[in-house]
């Protein structure tokens, strides 16, 4: 039998979310379907395992049901037990209060994988979401055999990481058709890789995102390193995320990408932090985000008694949180660390608290650079942002001084949303890592410039982003200018002779 490929296995997957367009809205049924493929893919690998292991046992000499019973019963032979009511042979069986058992299957896994405790019991199979108890049986019987006729075991798999790929596929999909809901938990994919690749992870490295979302940006720092040939499980993950939905989402992508290791935490970052060690703030190698934009009541109130010293430069005004998460991570980047964040162009500019904040930031040489993406990059917003990058530890040829880039216009048009492309990402990596001016697109800046500029990190001031005037050649205008105006008494001298022969005058 041909083992599946990338494609039929997406193709499959997005599917099942035809079974319930129209029943819910689509910024909720990704939970739905996440939950299926994670039920079905443990369950998979679990008989993948229970078949090795009774293979096993048996060229020991134990006998078929001894062999069989340490498959099926023994947690310890398995990376993740799956019991009885999990099962997807046990799954299949049932017809009526399909719902309320698919709960009491994600419970009993939860209850024998202390890695799963929460991960799946944000997903209620039993909600009215999917309507009455009949339409909810009529759905969740038909997502059950839509996912019965695919195989997620390991040996029926083309690639040992297709699910995790997979997994990031339906995301990506899922934050296209929530449209603005779906900024609130994914990050375009190609703007993941430009940060990361702008940070350069390595291996050894502890990385965080503290408003880590669905995950792609941890992700994506071990997709470097594997595309740089070094191990991604020698990397340490952090990250913390509030919403606890898209917690779970997170932490199963983790598992799929078979990043059991990663430390992913629940709960509000700027208000109570989580990643913390003795009673004192973690710190990492590189801290990578996107935050929400300008996020009001972001808890000016629990930073005023903040315990941590993360506000050091100031407290951000109550209606604009930028500063609030810009002051966290820096916070928590150890002596050679770097931060990579993706922030509205507001930052740059607005005064008040937040232009004292800059002003500290600029004066302590923490900015490296400052780059302007093109705009409609993002779900949930169509202006155009901008990533920074802080240093902690830049080298001396980059000290007091910051680089401006201006790549409104790498991008291309796709449907309703821009994407960056592989040649813009290595266009703005390029200039990043040789930090030199090119003409009209970026600038090595001193921070004495900065100071004169108060302290203004608008690009425009520093980039000539305006479009050239075209040179005129006067002599061949003025022709052209005097042949029009021949052209002129020609058709008025005409026009006079014919108004003469119908019997007007002037």
């Amino acid at each position: 039998m041909s083992k599946l490929t990338n494609g039929e296995l997406n193709n499959y997957l997005w599917g099942a979310a035809d079974i319930l367009r129209g029943s819910i809205d689509s910024s909720d049924y990704k939970s739905y379907i996440f939950g299926f493929l994670f039920l079905k893919r443990l369950s998979d690998v679990f008989d993948d395992e229970v078949e090795r292991i009774v293979q096993r046992e048996l060229k020991r000499g134990t006998s078929q049901a001894e062999a069989t019973k340490i498959a099926m019963e023994d947690p310890d032979e398995h990376q993740f037990f799956v019991p009885k009511r999990a099962r997807w042979s046990e799954i299949r069986k049932v017809s009526q209060n399909i719902g309320d058992e698919l709960n009491k299957a994600c419970h009993a896994l939860e209850d024998k994988n202390q890695i799963l405790e929460g991960v799946l019991a944000d997903i209620d199979f039993n909600s009215n979401k999917l309507g009455d108890t009949k339409n909810r049986d009529s759905v969740l019987s038909r997502l059950v055999n839509h996912f019965s006729k695919i195989s997620l075991k390991n040996t029926d798999l083309e690639e040992p990481d297709m699910l995790g790929r997979a997994y990031e596929y339906l995301i990506e999909k899922f934050a296209d058709d929530a449209g603005k809901k779906g900024g609130e938990f994914y990050t375009p994919r190609k703007v993941v890789q430009l940060i990361v690749e702008l940070l350069k992870p390595k291996e050894g490295m502890r990385i965080c995102d503290p408003t880590c979302g669905s995950g792609g940006m941890l992700i994506e720092c071990a997709h470097y390193i594997e595309r740089k040939k070094g191990n991604s499980r020698n990397i340490s993950l952090f990250g913390q995320e509030k919403n606890l939905g898209t917690w779970s989402i997170c932490k199963m992508n983790m598992l799929l990408h078979n990043l059991p290791d990663a430390r992913i935490e629940k709960g509000d970052t700027l208000r109570a932090p989580k990643l913390v060690k003795e009673g004192e703030l973690m710190l990492f190698d590189r801290v990578i985000a996107n935050p929400p934009f300008s996020l009001r009541d972001w808890g000016i109130e629990a930073a005023q008694n903040d315990g941590y010293g993360r506000f050091r430069y100031g407290i951000p005004s109550k209606a604009k949180g930028d500063y609030a998460f810009i002051q966290h991570m820096i916070s928590t980047i150890n002596d050679k660390g770097m931060v990579g964040v993706v922030m509205p162009h507001g930052v740059l500019f607005r005064g008040a608290s937040e232009g004292k904040i800059r002003k500290a930031l600029i004066d302590e040489d923490y900015f490296e650079a400052v780059i302007g993406l093109a705009p409609n990059l993002f779900y949930g917003t169509g202006i155009p942002a901008t990533i920074l990058i802080f240093n902690r530890n830049k080298v001396k040829e980059r000290k007091n001084k910051v680089l401006f880039v201006y790549a409104a216009g790498c991008f291309e048009s796709d449907k309703n949303q821009n994407k960056l492309r592989d040649v813009d990402i290595e266009k703005i990596v390029n200039v990043f890592d040789k930090y030199k001016n090119v003409k009209r697109f970026a600038r090595v800046v001193s921070q004495d410039e900065i100071k004169e500029n108060d302290y203004n990190l608008n690009i425009s001031r520093y980039i000539d982003i305006l479009e050239s005037e075209p040179k005129i050649d006067v002599k061949k205008a003025l022709k052209t200018l005097r042949d029009l105006e021949t052209q002129r008494d020609h058709a008025e001298k005409k026009m006079d002779k014919c108004l003469r022969e119908l019997g007007y005058d002037k």
